[in-house]
């Protein structure tokens, strides 16, 4: 794939503050950046805002909102936090915020998905009145008791087409290779996800992966067929940013510009 579509996901180079990544990106020549809430708040939202306009970097996206499933919370206290994730993602300009939806956290799988189900339709209309697109991500399902009740491609969509016609064009899916790649039916909701893709992410799965978060590979070191995803998605109409979102303890530990480079290659090369 052509470098102009790359984009670094913050946390690819996690031990970078933001000021550090979009000079990384700057000197990598890597015209995007995918923005986590963190880093955000640990330098200040205008000047994060100031930051990557200066740049000239184009955001991505912004992660996260969601968390929508514990039933011990506040409703009204996680609406306000995903609120707020909403007016960054609108200060920073970003294509998209990304919803982590929540993991189960008792035994009741339906009432989780459908505290989600309520959690995006309660803050679509905040998210379309501010002009920020809401991006829902399915995670592996090794991820649902720590991140994510959505745990395919085809829950996603289920909520964008339930959802979205009441805010057209604010509401849909991310389509991120190390969580999709395993469903034998990706072809076919990655043919029903088309103009509903609003980011694309791309890692790589270690064939014996040691941990189920922190232990991704870099693009075409492990099992995905990246090309044929890649043109799967590109044939959903989607023709924005690919984000690189390497999760990696054993990458974290090495020189980020040395990471930057291999990624600018693999890319290139891989995806």
């Amino acid at each position: 794939m052509d470098t102009a579509r790359l984009s670094l996901n913050q946390i690819t180079v996690n031990s970078w503050s933001l000021e550090q990544a979009v000079a990384g990106c700057e000197r990598h020549e890597v015209g995007a950046i995918a923005l986590w809430r963190d880093k955000i708040a640990a330098t200040g939202l205008q000047h994060a805002a100031r930051l990557v306009r200066d740049a000239g970097l184009r955001v991505s996206s912004v992660c996260r909102g969601g968390m929508f499933t514990d039933p011990g919370a506040d409703p009204a206290a996680v609406l306000d936090d995903n609120r707020r994730a909403v007016e960054e993602a609108a200060e920073l300009g970003a294509d998209a915020l990304v919803l982590v939806c929540g993991p189960l956290v008792d035994r009741d799988l339906p009432a989780a998905r459908a505290r989600v189900r309520d959690g995006v339709a309660a803050l679509l209309p905040h998210a379309a009145a501010a002009g920020v697109r809401l991006a829902i991500e399915p995670l592996h399902p090794m991820m649902i008791g720590v991140r994510s009740v959505v745990v395919s491609l085809g829950q996603a969509l289920d909520l964008v087409e339930e959802l979205e016609p009441a805010h057209p064009g604010s509401l849909g899916v991310v389509v991120d290779a190390y969580h999709v790649w395993w469903d034998p039916a990706l072809e076919q909701q990655l043919q029903r996800a088309a103009g509903k893709v609003l980011g694309y992410h791309v890692s790589d799965w270690l064939p014996a992966t040691t941990d189920l978060l922190l232990d991704r590979g870099v693009m075409g070191d492990g099992l995905i067929d990246l090309p044929g995803l890649s043109a799967q998605v590109a044939a959903t109409g989607f023709d924005g940013p690919v984000e690189v979102e390497v999760l990696s303890a054993r990458w974290w530990g090495e020189d980020p510009d040395d990471v930057l480079r291999l990624v600018r290659k693999r890319f290139e090369e891989c995806v």
